[in-house]
């Protein structure tokens, strides 16, 4: 906001007209108002509340001593607990799973093991039953019998096996050329379909193969699932097995407890009556009797003294009874003595005491003197300072002119 003054020659202001808008005389003065800026209006009342948030967040003890919030903290942490529960859980369930899987797998393996041991052993018995050294087209070259089972070197002179050299056959004198290559023909046929059959058959254990690994992974899973099934009622079967065996535990226990105690009570009715019907109780003087002689007695089962020795035992008791008065008298008169002197004792304290009872008169009285007089010079001296020296005193409006600002 600004003012502008053109051709003026004189002006008034006011004390209370400088506070709001100026007063202009004269003719030759124009006064031209802008408006003011939006924007700088908005900073203004932006400065404006961040200056009261500031001051609520200073003047604010709490606040400002804490400096968090507290319940937003709490509600973090109880958030982060119950997600730690929630992952616990979930890791919990999740072990449990793989512990299930683990054991499956354990169970398939073990199963692979078994099919794969039982084909191994199958292709042992199929090279030991249809593949033999013997079966082979090839056998003749390395048979070791051959030697024992060949035919001599000349059989007749139409022997194949006679060459050139044996003067039985001579080059160009093929005379089975036909039937050898009707043989030879036959031969491949044949070879070929023991080739075919073998392809044949090659595709057919593969098909068999598949469809049996099909039907064995179905198996293994139906397997799988009864064995989870088996598994869960041999767990609950054995719980209620334990279960029986604790109660015919807790019968057996309660039984041998009440059994132990009829014993026992039934062996205290015995000793009660041994103890009764004994001896010891009877007090049997003839069992005291010694066979060393008639004035010894055996002391572990003597009941009891004669007439005479407790006659002597009564005459020594009146006898200690008579030293006992004595010692008791003598006694009686140094306690007597000893209470003379405490008497004696106590009158010189009391006597002390009251001396020093009224030496602490006499100092609380010089005291108190001495206070009073403290007491009336404080008194002057504040009189003094509120009415003289500190005659100016602070209004409420004095103390309001602070704490308006927080920078």
């Amino acid at each position: 906001m600004g003012w502008s003054w053109v051709g003026f020659k004189n002006f008034n202001l006011s004390s209370s007209d400088k506070k709001t808008q100026p007063s202009v005389t004269g003719a030759n003065m124009y006064k031209v108002d802008i408006q003011p800026d939006l924007k700088e209006a908005a900073a203004i009342e932006a400065r404006r509340n961040r200056e009261k948030q500031r001051q609520s967040r200073i003047f604010n003890a709490r606040y400002r001593t804490m400096g968090v919030d507290v319940e937003g903290l709490k509600t973090q942490v109880e958030e982060r607990k119950l997600r730690e529960i929630a992952e616990k859980r979930r890791d919990e369930a999740f072990d449990a799973d793989r512990v299930q899987c683990d054991k499956i797998a354990q169970m398939l393996e073990e199963e692979e093991r078994q099919r794969k041991k039982q084909l191994h052993q199958a292709i042992l018995d199929f090279h030991k039953r249809e593949q033999q050294p013997s079966m082979r087209r090839e056998w003749d070259l390395y048979d070791p019998e051959a030697a024992r089972k060949a035919l001599p070197a000349r059989v007749s002179d139409d022997d194949p096996r006679c060459g050139p050299s044996s003067m039985q056959r001579f080059a160009g004198e093929d005379q089975i050329a036909h039937a050898r290559q009707k043989l030879l023909k036959e031969q491949n046929k044949r070879v070929l379909e023991e080739q075919r059959s073998e392809r044949e058959k090659d595709l057919a254990d593969r098909k068999y193969a598949d469809l049996m690994e099909d039907k064995k992974r179905i198996e293994l899973d139906l397997r799988a699932l009864e064995l989870a099934r088996l598994e869960d009622e041999c767990r609950k079967a054995k719980a209620m097995a334990i279960a029986d065996f604790n109660r015919a535990q807790a019968a057996e226990v309660a039984e041998q407890q009440r059994l132990a105690q009829q014993r026992e009570q039934d062996n205290n009715y015995a000793e009660i009556h041994n103890h009764l019907t004994g001896d010891l109780l009877t007090e049997n003087p003839d069992i005291a009797k010694s066979l060393v002689g008639p004035h010894r007695v055996i002391t572990d089962r003597w009941k009891g003294m004669t007439s005479a020795e407790v006659e002597a035992v009564r005459k020594a008791q009146e006898q200690q009874c008579k030293e006992k008065q004595r010692l008791r008298e003598e006694e009686q008169q140094l306690e007597a003595e000893w209470d003379r002197q405490r008497e004696l004792a106590g009158r010189a304290a009391m006597e002390m005491e009251q001396q020093e009872q009224n030496f602490r008169q006499q100092l609380r009285k010089s005291l108190d003197a001495y206070n009073q007089d403290l007491a009336d010079a404080q008194k002057s001296n504040l009189q003094y300072m509120e009415k003289e020296v500190y005659s100016n005193v602070p209004t409420a409006q004095y103390h309001l002119q602070f704490n308006t600002s927080s920078r």
